[in-house]
């Protein structure tokens, strides 16, 4: 393996893992504030093709991303009034907003199959002018790249050293306490909800108007159930996810990387690759899962007015 293939399955890494973690980030709000999410999925689908066909329409990548953003916070509104107000099942409301989300990404996205865009801009890295061509090529990012650390580090501060993060991981330990300390779990949920969403939908976008710039469906394939495995590998943690979506991206650029060399594996089964990796990990650090998990993830609140 030489360095250009080294330097592509870095490239690789943070283009695909960078719509990974936004979607990453979205979660680990959601679980900090006790909820599991897993329509994850659909939200994402929905979110990108509606991203994808704004875009189309009006020629700005930047109105498309904001529309996903919208749209994904609104699914995720839809998911809160089912386990918030009407105090549905999680688990069972996620997959009926996932498979919700497969039928409308289809139908949104059905015009704008093979139709191209203006995706966003992409700059160079300072430092790297120097380079021959091919090797600064692998390093032009587009500016939801640029922001996706940033983001993160936001994410952190506003979980662990802001009174609204303080008042929604409390919502996640123990929802009666914490509105017996005088908040509003219902609010605080919804709160999350539609941030989480909104950072699904950014995440989204960037695989649709971004990374790949076009639309198919069930492009997602699976990253809104990676992202849920993500949290758990980073122990509820917006940093330590960084790690985790680079990991599983390099694992999957990795696996492309061997099918292009022609090794003599069957491809279905490279394709398994990143997942095995994250089954791997799940394994190996789910003895202290219990140690980091907010102890209300999953129980629905009722109120005790």
């Amino acid at each position: 393996m030489n360095l250009l293939s080294v330097l592509g399955v870095l490239s690789s890494a943070i283009f695909s893992g960078t719509s990974l973690l936004y979607v990453t980030l979205g979660e680990t709000i959601h679980q900090r504030s006790g909820i599991v999410n897993l329509g994850l999925e659909g939200i994402m689908l929905v979110s990108a093709a509606a991203g994808f066909a704004v875009t189309s329409i009006s020629g700005n990548p930047y109105l498309g991303i904001f529309i996903a953003m919208i749209v994904g916070g609104i699914m995720n509104m839809i998911f809160g009034f089912l386990i918030v107000v009407r105090r549905a099942n999680q688990l069972a409301s996620g997959l009926a907003l996932m498979f919700f989300g497969f039928g409308l990404s289809a139908l949104i996205g059905k015009p704008y199959v093979g139709t191209r865009i203006n995706a966003l801009p992409r700059f160079s890295m300072p430092g790297l002018s120097n380079l021959p061509l091919l090797y600064t090529s692998l390093f032009k990012f587009d500016i939801l790249i640029i922001l996706v650390i940033p983001v993160a580090f936001l994410i952190w501060w506003l979980l662990f050293r802001t009174r609204w993060g303080l008042g929604l991981r409390a919502v996640g330990e123990n929802a009666n306490t914490a509105f017996a300390s005088g908040r509003n779990p219902f609010l605080i949920r919804f709160q999350a909800l539609f941030l989480g969403g909104m950072l699904a939908g950014l995440g989204a976008a960037h695989l649709s108007i971004a990374y790949t710039m076009n639309w198919t469906e069930y492009m997602t394939a699976g990253k809104g159930f990676i992202a849920v495995a993500l949290v758990i590998f980073s122990k509820w943690h917006p940093l330590r996810a960084i790690v985790g979506a680079l990991l599983f991206s390099g694992a999957v650029a990795f696996q492309l990387l061997l099918q292009s060399s022609g090794v003599q594996v069957s491809p279905f089964l490279l394709d398994t690759i990143p997942y095995i990796l994250t089954l791997l990990v799940l394994i190996a650090w789910g003895g202290t899962r219990k140690q980091a998990a907010p102890a209300g993830l999953g129980r629905i609140y009722q109120s005790v007015e």
